[in-house]
C-alpha cells in the first residue's frame, strides 16, 4: 500500500502583523527605590501576585572563544546583594563560555505586566556551600537528573539518556543523593539593571541602574 500522502503544509504566518499593544501604566523616575536590587524583587513579587508564569525564569547571554554569542533560559534561584544566582552544569556550553569571558546577560520578560529587565554583569561561581544548600532543596528526579545529565554534549538517542538516568537512580537507591562535583551555581554581579515598562505606540519607559563604585545612577532611555 503506498504511503498516505503528506498533510498540506500549514499556512504561511504573517509574524510581521503580531503586534501587541502596550497600555498597563507608565514608570516614572519618582516610582524607583534607590537600590536596584529592592526594585527588581518589587517587580518579581508585582510578577508572581499576577500569577506570571515561570516568573523566574530568565535568558542568559554568554559569548565564546570565538565570540560567537548564545542563549538560552536558566532559572534564577537567588537575588541580593551579590547579585543573581543560577545554577548549571560545569561541564555545559554556558559554563566554558563563562570560563572564557565572565561577562554575561540576563533578561526576564513578564507579558502579563508588559515589563521586561536586562541585567549586565560579571559572573562568578557559587560556593559549594550555597550549591550544596541549593541542590538538597530540588526533587529527588533532578537531583538523579544532574549526576545523569552530560550537559551540552552530543549523545546517540533518547535511549541512552533514559539508559543513564536509570543506572544513576539504581545506583542511589535508598541514598542520599549528593552535589556531583561538576555541577554548581554563579552569581551575576551587575554593572547595569534597566527596567523596561511597555508603553502606547512603542514609546516604552526605559530607565537604568549604572554602578558607579559603590553608588548607582539612574538614567532614562530613550524608547
Amino acid at each position: 500500500m503506498p504511503p498516505a500522502d503528506p498533510s498540506p503544509p500549514p499556512p504561511p504566518i504573517d509574524v510581521a502583523a503580531l503586534r501587541e499593544e502596550y497600555t498597563l501604566r507608565q514608570l516614572r523616575r519618582r516610582d524607583l527605590d534607590p537600590d536596584p536590587i529592592a526594585q527588581f524583587n518589587r517587580w518579581l513579587a508585582e510578577a508572581i501576585q499576577v500569577h506570571a508564569r515561570e516568573p523566574n525564569a530568565m535568558s542568559l547571554a554568554t559569548v565564546n572563544a570565538t565570540g560567537q554569542p548564545s542563549g538560552r533560559i536558566v532559572l534564577l534561584k537567588g537575588v541580593g546583594p551579590a547579585g543573581f544566582l543560577f545554577f548549571t552544569n560545569y561541564g555545559s556550553r554556558k559554563a566554558a563560555d563563562l570560563e572564557f569571558n565572565p561577562r554575561a546577560g540576563l533578561n526576564l520578560f513578564w507579558a502579563e505586566l508588559e515589563r521586561q529587565v536586562a541585567i549586565e554583569g560579571v559572573a562568578r561561581k557559587a560556593s559549594r556551600e550555597e550549591a550544596d544548600h541549593y541542590f538538597r532543596t530540588r526533587p529527588l528526579a533532578s537531583q538523579l537528573g544532574a549526576w545523569a545529565s552530560h550537559q551540552s554534549q552530543i549523545v546517540p538517542s533518547r535511549e541512552f539518556i533514559e539508559e543513564s538516568l536509570d543506572k544513576v537512580a539504581a545506583g542511589f537507591a535508598g541514598k542520599t543523593v549528593p552535589l556531583p562535583p561538576f555541577w554548581g551555581g554563579y552569581w551575576l554581579e551587575p554593572a547595569s539593571i534597566e527596567f523596561w515598562q511597555g508603553g502606547p505606540g512603542r514609546i516604552h519607559d526605559r530607565l537604568r541602574y549604572t554602578r558607579e563604585g559603590t553608588v548607582w545612577k539612574i538614567d532614562r532611555l530613550s524608547p
